[in-house]
């Protein structure tokens, strides 16, 4: 297992900054024993401040088995255990490793989704609480061989990236964090007053609406790491198209060449090189799977190439993602779906973002 004293920063940052965890807080830990030497750190730091950690180490390879062998009633039975601690728990962090990324690659797409649809309620608590500020909740992902494999580098320098995407080389990784917010902060303010987008790039003319929506600052606190300012469209406001530049991979599968086609905020129109049915099956999930619930700008120029991953892949400085399905509450936006997939597109050659007819971004920068 890796073992680096940035361990302990990492998760110094984790209960101090991205969760601000305090005492008597009832804090979550979930996670896989690939992932030990964080879940170990972050356990002592959480009782170093007085929070009450509890941990649930899964085995991502069970997941593959309950999938093919569960009986409907089952798939569709949500654990009530689950659904308690979503609806109680002051603080989750969620730390992701997997010994084979493509464990669920030959998994029936409809049993997935109606495993997720029986979930979704869980999803939802979570979105909501989140937005009214009774939970705190995040995210990382530990260096481990399978996300190296699908990143194409050797485990050392993955970890070396891995500790780069998050700041951990700084000798104060809060301090750069809390720049990075000071420079958000004033993208979102700009962006607050802002009604229609249009984004321009090879094969995308699209334009959405976001009049009276909130753009958050995501800057370390929930996803980590992080580095991106987003909102949720209007329902009914976005028309156009986009042509996406790197493969969405979900559930182990790849989706490549994907091209979505909105009218009044509805895909009329899904196509991909590859994997196209199983695009067609997440857009069928249910009503809310066919509206966008996200639209955001990748703002973490650390992250310089892309790695299979969402956790990184999103962010990656000069590019922008489109999520369909379930919206965040804390936007002002109201879409509800069992699922929530990011779609990246590269704007760093030759792409623009006009906001109410002006162009404020081109090329991958910022013009503001």
């Amino acid at each position: 297992m890796l073992r680096d004293p940035r361990v302990e920063k990492w998760a110094d940052v984790i209960v101090r900054y991205c969760l601000e965890l305090k005492a008597g807080q009832w804090f979550l830990i979930q996670g896989n024993p690939l992932a030990y030497p964080l879940i170990e750190a972050l356990y002592r730091k959480a009782l170093q401040v007085g929070a009450k950690p509890d941990l649930r180490i899964g085995f991502p390879e069970l997941e593959e088995i309950f999938l093919n062998e569960a009986s409907e009633e089952t798939l569709d039975w949500v654990s009530p255990s689950a659904k308690y601690e979503m609806e109680n728990i002051d603080a989750r962090f969620v730390i992701l490793t997997t010994h084979n990324t493509k464990n669920l690659s030959s998994v029936d797409p409809s049993r997935q989704q109606r495993h997720a649809k029986a979930r979704g309620p869980i999803l939802q608590t979570m979105l909501d609480r989140s937005a009214k500020k009774e939970l705190n909740w995040s995210l990382t992902l530990y260096p481990h061989p399978a996300a190296a494999q699908d990143a194409e580098m050797g485990m050392e320098e993955y970890a070396e990236f891995v500790f780069d995407a998050c700041l951990l080389n700084y000798d104060d990784p809060v301090a750069e964090w809390k720049k990075v917010e000071a420079l958000q902060e004033e993208w979102v303010q700009y962006l607050d007053k802002v009604k229609l987008l249009h984004f321009k790039a090879e094969g995308t003319d699209l334009k959405v609406g976001v009049e009276g929506r909130k753009w958050i600052n995501c800057c370390g606190r929930i996803n980590f790491p992080d580095g991106e300012v987003f909102t949720g469209p209007l329902d009914d406001g976005t028309e156009g198209v986009v042509k996406f530049t790197y493969p969405a991979v979900q559930h182990g599968r790849e989706i490549e060449g994907i091209e979505l086609k909105f009218e009044k905020g509805v895909v009329t129109s899904a196509t991909a090189t590859k994997n196209e049915a199983y695009l067609k099956k997440l857009i069928e999930a249910d009503e809310g799977a066919k509206r966008v619930g996200e639209i955001a700008i990748g703002t973490n120029t650390r992250i310089k190439r892309f790695t299979k991953n969402i956790l990184f892949d999103e962010k990656l400085g000069g590019t922008f993602h489109l999520a369909v399905g379930a919206a965040y509450p804390e936007t002002g936006a109201t879409n509800k779906s069992a699922i929530h997939v990011d779609l990246i597109c590269n704007l760093k050659d030759g792409g623009e973002i006009l906001a109410d007819g002006k162009v404020f971004y081109r090329d991958g920068k910022f013009l503001i």
